[in-house]
């Protein structure tokens, strides 16, 4: 898969060669790279991300441990949502939802926000039973300023079980007034209800027309309920259809071919994407997370799927989105997805994909999740804390600061094992954004004079525009920075650290961490940084 070509921006590759004195690889993978950058936006750039870009998708049960209610609030959380809030611009949008929204019936009996059951023989990670009480709510009036999606079950479909969902529909809306409804959302992935391994939801013969009758059918069932609780929220919308992917057994193109939106009812085009899964054979730090190669693919099918449906106009100014996604299917993998490794790929992937017209994503969480950004509670199998991801969702919310109009063009590179990314507000040359992906290993014994001197560094030379605008004569740098890609703890941002032990997941100024850091810009607008393996930083310009 080739990197999207860029017009406007020439790129000279320099020869590759070690920076450091004692590298500790024996593939030595060093990179010397020169970019020059285009002063305004290239023609072929993707359209501004919309904002906020950087959003969370919660999986349904645990909605309750991540927000908490209204005698017990989950500040911890709203602490980190408050300071993307302060990186971005914007608060993240939360989508309530995954697996479980399709197995959760409401009861209006239950005391509890939730009532779950385990089949531990198919899942040990999230109720394969579950019922939701009008308690469930409260948890939507703890984050002020927030807006969210609120999943409704679309797989359980018996009389009573539809009956039911439409019954949690006026308290639902009821708990979204005032403009904390972003969108609705109707069954998650049911491209997998025929070949599902946590239960088989519609028969072998269920066509894409069949969802989309089916779709089409409760969504005026709600809106019928929505009229009568709720009229100022009548006329709100979707995000559809929430598939899988591309490759099951519901062909997206197709099912929107079939007149999704033939009642006018969806605003975002959402689909869902993991670059591999946790138990697959060969997933690796390095050649899967770590690979901006593997990036690519991984996005590729769902750029092209986006591509053919702007193309055949099925889907006229409807935005494409990732509703859930994350780094490996089935909650991730230890050692892996909770590594500062995966918050480098999480800068990567997100980067990618606002250049590649995909205008928001929401990163899934999960109590005692793998892959989690953080931990909301403690429980017997995680504890409370900011995980290795939210770091990387914070460069990522620096980096597409600006507002409405945010692009970001991707600038290829020659390895599998590096990516850069610009970023353009209001047409404008503003950011710059490098990833070091080549991993580099610690161990908890490596004295700091030991890792400082055998971290190797890639060297990037990025050429400023000559006309048409002013650059001071330096830019300042901001680091994603940790000890190395195999550390989930010791993480910082510009500096930062965003731990609970901290403060509560309130930023807080490390004194052993450079900041402040800037670059003088040559008399030929050259500006040179030196990037250490397993390391990101931002330059402002």
């Amino acid at each position: 898969m080739h990197h999207r070509p860029i017009t406007l921006l020439s790129l000279l590759l320099g020869a590759a060669h070690s920076i450091a004195a004692r590298p500790t690889f024996q593939d030595e993978r060093s990179i010397s790279s020169s970019i020059t950058l285009s002063a305004s936006v290239p023609d072929d750039a993707a359209l501004p991300v919309l904002h906020p870009f950087v959003s969370f998708s919660i999986e349904f049960a645990f909605f309750p441990d991540f927000a908490g209610n209204l005698s017990h609030p989950n500040l911890f959380s709203n602490h980190l949502l408050d300071n993307l809030a302060e990186l971005q611009g914007a608060k993240p949008y939360i989508r309530v939802g995954g697996n479980t929204q399709d197995f959760a019936l409401y009861d209006p009996n239950l005391r509890a926000a939730t009532n779950a059951t385990y089949i531990t023989s198919i899942s040990t990670d999230y109720p394969l039973i579950l019922s939701f009480g009008p308690a469930f709510f409260e948890s939507y009036f703890t984050w002020p300023g927030t807006k969210f999606i609120h999943g409704f079950n679309l797989g359980k479909n018996s009389s009573t079980d539809i009956e039911l969902m439409l019954e949690s529909v006026p308290v639902a809306c009821k708990a979204l007034e005032g403009g904390k409804l972003a969108y609705w959302e109707l069954g998650n992935e049911p491209d997998l209800y025929k070949t599902s391994a946590q239960g088989i939801r519609r028969p072998a013969n269920w066509t894409e027309q069949d969802y989309v009758n089916e779709w089409l059918n409760k969504t005026a069932r709600i809106e019928k309920r929505l009229v009568e609780a709720c009229p100022e929220l009548a006329d709100s919308k979707y995000i559809a259809p929430s598939f899988a992917g591309v490759t099951n057994s519901l062909n997206p193109v197709v099912t929107w071919e079939k007149g999704l939106d033939n009642s006018r009812n969806i605003a975002l085009n959402s689909e869902h994407n993991y670059i591999g899964g946790a138990t697959q054979p060969g997933v690796t730090l390095q050649n899967t997370l770590m690979n901006h190669t593997k990036t690519v693919e991984s996005v590729a099918q769902q750029v092209n799927v986006s591509r053919i449906l702007s193309n055949d106009n099925l889907t006229p100014g409807i935005p494409y989105i990732l509703g859930e996604t994350n780094s490996l299917y089935n909650q991730g993998a230890p050692g892996l997805s909770n590594s500062f490794g995966a918050a480098l790929w999480g800068v990567d992937f997100n980067l990618y994909c606002a250049s590649q017209n995909i205008r928001r994503t929401h990163m899934h969480q999960g109590s005692n999740y793998n892959y989690i950004s953080w931990q909301p509670v403690g429980t017997n199998r995680t504890s409370i804390g900011t995980k290795a991801p939210y770091y990387g969702n914070a460069m990522v919310a620096a980096m597409l600061h600006g507002g409405d109009d945010v692009r970001i063009v991707n600038l290829p590179l020659a390895a599998d094992t590096e990516a850069a990314y610009a970023a353009y507000v209001n047409d404008s040359l503003v950011r710059v954004a490098v990833i070091n992906l080549v991993e580099f290993n610690y161990t908890s014994t490596d004295s700091i004079a030991e890792k400082v001197e055998s971290r190797p560094s890639a060297k990037y030379t990025f050429q400023l525009p000559s006309s048409g605008s002013v650059y001071s004569d330096s830019v300042s740098v901001q680091r994603l920075m940790a000890n190395g890609s195999n550390a989930i703890t010791g993480i910082t941002w510009d500096g930062w650290s965003y731990n609970y032990e901290l403060a509560q997941g309130k930023p807080v100024r490390l004194q052993n961490v450079t900041i402040g850091e800037a670059i003088s810009v040559g008399d030929d607008g050259v500006v040179e940084i030196e990037i250490p393996y397993s390391s990101a930083a931002i330059l402002s310009l």
